[in-house]
């Protein structure tokens, strides 16, 4: 396992990236796709999704549990696929007009070192935030 915290700032209030979040249509990213929901329950959910792989050249399955905790932040779990056993917590911390999002976890990626393991792991959080900071800025 590798340990990797991250954080950033979005462009957006809180209650503006929880909307965003909580938007089906507009909440999309090229780096993953939610292929299907397996089970919901409360606050917690089991999906199958399409992930890219680090190199950029196609994609893998993977199984995801989420737990959100608006407005705190949200827990993932890696089920299945080749990051099986990884964990990441993302937290939520709102600073007037933008907020500020922490991640810490615990990596895994089946055939990769701790180097690489961490550079994909970077790769992967930098993508989705600058995905999501562009998609908050377009927001009405």
């Amino acid at each position: 396992m590798v340990h990797i915290t991250d954080d950033g700032v979005f462009d957006a209030p809180i209650d503006k990236l929880w909307k965003y979040v909580n938007d089906n249509m507009l909440h999309q990213h090229g780096s993953f796709r939610v292929s299907k929901v397996l089970e919901q329950h409360g606050n917690s959910m089991v999906m199958e999704t399409d992930v890219q792989n680090p190199d950029g050249a196609g994609t893998h399955k993977e199984t995801w549990k989420m737990v959100v905790n608006p407005p705190k932040g949200f827990d993932t779990e890696y089920l299945a696929g080749p990051m099986k056993g990884s964990r990441h917590t993302h937290t939520y911390t709102p600073m007037g007009n933008r907020t500020r999002v922490d991640v810490v976890g615990d990596f895994t990626i089946q055939g990769l070192d701790e180097r690489q393991t961490r550079q994909a792991v970077l790769d992967y959080l930098a993508q989705v935030f600058e995905e999501d900071n562009a998609a908050l800025r377009k927001m009405k």
